[in-house]
């Protein structure tokens, strides 16, 4: 129960029931400016009143919040408490194995294991195992499911297990849809309902698109897995009370344009304007008309803008979309009732609320655009896409870069390396399949430099969105009728983020339209977006490879970073779903769709994109006639169910799971080995080397290990140590719960230039003071038997991009003790204290090559259990010390980004889930 120091405890009925709430104006009473808090601040002020008690939350914690300024740097730390967590099986299988091993660690410390117990709502979906292995044929959905269950039994097997072993967790089978999606349509209550009580919706997930929920009016975030455990387990998420950047849209979206097109202008112009680590909110006249599915849309990329969330108000609109999407009717009467009572629900003569600063946007001024090649911030006009691909190229050429790698799909038998289309025999005509086969076949010369060779309507951005589908839909009908087909070289995909699509695109027939482009369901879940793109066809590869071109896909996600859809793609445009298919026609990314046409009808006249491209108009017509909230009911209804393989796999019982010993997939993690009841003295970091010396933009994608695995690098070697054969590696995301795969897959992204190497691309380093190039897992295996603690250097932006706790976890396991860089992404800075490593950031100015530093020195770092003592003083600032080999020394003082006292804590006890288990001892 709340301390309730203002006297904001009330009641509210609605629809026959009484629910204890905890009314905002009873602050406003005494802060009257606070009436005009923007409303995400005002949802943290909520969940401050509610959770007061006296120690995380105090009074002068609440007075902060009602005082807040909008122009004033974050320095007020608050204890947020969310009021339930969001996981997908990628990130949420650690979790729940990190769980199962404090369960174990409790036991030897004494402890009931019990009370390792999710203590708030835990909803895990499975979306991101789901591989386009099957793709142009009406078996694909059936085969790649079948795939996905093989490859992963183990997991889901363990996962299913923590379903009845722990409390307030619940889980949704695969092949059910993208988390987000089910989050929009079905999991979020927007007004939680609990204990007699009722409160804003909030979350925070593992994931870090979990801000598509903003969209509803739902505040929540992505965090790394260790901080959604902690939350779990009923820490709250320690955070400075941020900065709110309002966005005024006015106008409407004008034709030809899209929600993709909006969501790629706010992007690129959010990130040019810098709002990393803010709350960004929606706010004026043109969010009163734009459709939840719109709202959504813009709200899924914010980590793509950089802010922390992207929200928007509840309205009527909002209400619209809980009746639309099958939501009980009193769940609709309780959102709109407290909206109401709290004065959280925005009309058209709302006042407008103080803000940071205020940018505007006129809808009308959105045009058609792809994001690429290499940055989802990088917007470009649908007419300049051919001179921007022109210029990447033209700079690839002149870099000389080494070789593009080979896929570890290359070793693996036939039925992987093929698409449903069948196999490829050399002169890439298709084989040995009764699948049906695109028209013509694919020739040497089809595939150059610009090729399009993936396209793929996919991620939780778009597929959540039906006016976009459905535009997608209507122009493949339109180009079936005029007698154009897909390229045989593209590699075409659909997966719906909800069953409920396939519904929709059923019942208006589209459906068949996109299957006779050859964009046949693949399967329902995150694919393409997180390089669970499967393998390209061999003829394809082998093309790639060969002459070492640089070709492209184009997808309807929300990233394209290096090296993350496909090993063997160098350039990924972001497009809109009907874009998406536009380019499978043409074949070819060097096209300006706006003026050369996409191909020819069979009497051989051109056919263009505007001949195609259905009217605003058509797009709504069709929605309203097939979509109807009976569809949402009907797929929801039986959510937890699953399908008769996930029903028939048999979990053993008990508290303790019982880790398999010689398990490739599920391995007890080693953190609390060794681990007292009391944590030990900080101490200074000596005698370190640098593990690896990196540029800017470094994200998570380079640090934490993704996609394929290979068959010559370090996890590729121990997996066949196991018995483990390549057709069977799966990917990384698939055995994230396995620790010894992941530390050898950590700094192993394709991409990865280390300048401690020169001249190498990957995850490779030099030991040293030997100076033996060999993999960064191999080198930190060797400095652990020398006894070498070990750094990483960087430059500005570390760890942007999603949210993996394996991007902290891994450099943790490799030895990792420090990360000095320009600057950091919030989310990894947080999650490398969470896991006991210490952020450094170099002063305002300075740099690894201001200073001098080569990453050939000897390192150590003093001052930390200093700094710690003082209770984080402003300055927070430790000396490194860096040693030559001609033993001259530089000295120079860093900044130690532990920038909470929540986060000392944390760093004291080595790491979040060390310290969660000692305060419940």
């Amino acid at each position: 129960m709340s301390f309730n120091s203002f006297g904001s405890q009330a009641h509210l009925s609605v629809s026959g029931q009484r629910f204890d709430i905890h009314r905002l104006d009873a602050v406003y009473a005494q802060h009257p400016d606070a009436v005009r808090l923007p409303f995400s601040i005002k949802i943290l002020l909520e969940n401050l009143l509610r959770t007061e008690d006296g120690h995380a939350v105090r009074a002068d914690d609440i007075e902060a919040v009602a005082r807040w300024r909008a122009k004033a740097e974050p320095t007020q730390e608050i204890a947020f408490t969310p009021a339930r967590v969001l996981l997908q099986d990628f990130t949420g299988v650690p979790a729940v194995v990190d769980l199962a091993a404090m369960r174990e660690a409790m036991v030897r410390l004494g402890g009931d294991p019990k009370t390792i117990n999710p203590l708030q709502p835990v909803e895990l979906v499975i979306d991101h195992s789901v591989q386009v292995d099957f793709f142009g044929g009406p078996h694909a959905l059936e085969q790649n499911a079948e795939l996905e269950f093989s490859r992963n039994r183990e997991r889901y097997r363990f996962l299913k297990w923590g379903q009845q072993a722990f409390a307030n967790f619940r889980c949704v089978p695969p092949d059910t849809g993208i988390v987000h999606q089910v989050n929009l349509e079905f999991l979020a209550r927007v007004v939680m309902a609990a204990d007699g009580q009722a409160y804003p919706d909030t979350l925070v997930g593992t994931d870090s698109h979990t801000t598509m929920i903003n969209g509803l009016g739902c505040l929540g975030w992505g965090v790394g897995g260790i901080e959604a455990e902690a939350a779990m387990l009923g820490q709250p998420v320690s955070m400075l009370l941020p900065q709110v950047i309002g966005v005024r849209l006015s106008g409407q979206l004008p034709e030809g344009a899209t929600a993709t097109d909006l969501v790629l202008t706010v992007t690129q112009m959010l990130r040019k304007h810098g709002v990393v680590g803010k709350f960004v909110e929606f706010f004026g006249n043109g969010v009163l008309g734009l459709p939840l599915a719109d709202r959504a849309t813009i709200a899924n990329m914010a980590p793509e803008y950089g802010a922390t969330c992207g929200i928007f108000p509840i309205d009527a609109e909002t209400l619209r979309y809980l009746r639309f999407s099958g939501r009980p009717e009193e769940q609709v009467a309780l959102v709109e009732a407290y909206a109401k009572e709290q004065g959280l629900f925005l009309t058209v003569d709302a006042p407008e609320a103080s803000y940071t600063e205020v940018l505007a946007l006129d809808l009308a001024t959105v045009e058609p655009s792809l994001a690429g090649p290499l940055r989802p911030q990088d917007r470009v006009r649908l007419s300049a896409v051919k001179s921007s691909f022109d210029a990447a190229l033209a700079d690839y050429r002149a870099h000389q870069p080494l070789p593009a790698p080979t896929s570890a799909t290359r070793d693996q038998p036939p039925v992987r390396a093929t698409s449903n289309l069948g196999e490829l025999d050399a002169a890439g005509k298709q084989v040995g399949n009764d699948q049906p086969a695109p028209a013509g076949t694919i020739a040497d010369s089809d595939i150059t430099d610009g090729s399009v060779v993936i396209c793929a309507i996919t991620s939780c951005t778009n597929t959540s969105n039906p006016s976009v589908l459905v535009a997608a839909g209507l122009l493949a009908k339109k180009a079936v009728e005029r007698g154009l087909s897909a390229r045989p070289w593209v590699k075409t995909s659909l997966a719906p983020g909800s069953k409920v699509v396939t519904e929709y695109l059923a019942a208006s027939g589209l459906l068949t339209a996109l299957e006779q482009l050859n964009f046949f369901t693949v399967g329902y879940g995150c694919t393409t977006c997180i390089g669970n793109s499967g393998p390209l066809p061999s003829a394809v590869s082998q093309a790639i490879a060969e002459d070492d071109l640089m070709v492209a896909a184009v997808l309807s996600g929300n990233r394209n970073f290096e090296g993350r859809v496909h090993p063997e793609v160098r350039a990924n445009y972001l497009a809109s779903p009907p874009l998406v298919v536009a380019y499978a026609l043409a074949g070819r990314i060097d096209i300006d769709l706006t003026r050369e046409p996409l191909g020819h009808d069979p009497s051989g006249t051109s056919v263009y994109l505007k001949d195609l491209w259905p009217s605003q108009r058509e797009v709504a017509e069709t929605v309203e006639q097939v979509l109807d909230a009976s569809m949402f009911r009907s797929i929801y209804a039986d959510v937890y169910t699953g399908n008769e393989t996930w029903r028939s796999l048999e979990v053993p019982a008990g508290d303790l799971f019982q880790f398999e010993p010689d398990s490739t997939y599920v391995r007890l993690p080693p953190y609390f080995v060794g681990m007292a009841k009391q944590p030990d003295a900080i101490k200074p970091i000596r005698g370190a080397r640098v593990l690896a010396l990196l540029s800017d933009s470094i994200t998570t994608d380079h640090i934490s290990p993704a996609g394929s695995i290979q068959r010559d690098s370090p996890a590729g070697r121990y997996l066949i140590e196991h018995g483990v054969e390549p057709k069977d590696f799966n990917s990384y995301g698939s055995r994230r719960g396995n620790h010894e795969v992941m530390v050898r897959g950590t700094f192993a992204n394709v991409r990865l230039r280390n300048r401690i190497a020169p001249g190498t691309e990957g995850g490779v380093t030099r030991h040293l003071p030997s100076g033996e190039t060999m993999s960064i897992f191999d080198a930190s295996e060797r400095y652990a038997r020398e006894g070498v603690p070990l750094l990483i250097i960087a430059g500005k932006e570390y760890g942007s991009g999603s949210s993996r706790d394996w991007a902290a976890k891994g450099p943790m396991l490799l030895g990792v003790r420090a990360v000095l860089a320009e600057s950091y992404e919030r989310i990894h800075r947080s999650n490398l204290i969470g896991m006991g490593i210490l952020p450094l950031q170099f002063k305002a100015g300075e740099t690894a090559a201001t200073l001098g530093l080569s990453g050939q020195e000897v390192f150590g770092v003093e001052g930390v259990d200093t700094l710690l003592a003082d209770g984080l003083a402003d300055h927070r600032e430790v000396t490194v010390k860096a040693a030559a080999e001609n033993g001259s020394v530089k000295a120079f003082t860093a900044i130690a980004r532990i920038d909470t006292p929540q986060e000392a804590h944390y760093y004291r006890h080595g790491g979040i889930l060390q310290y969660v288990l000692r305060q419940m001892i």
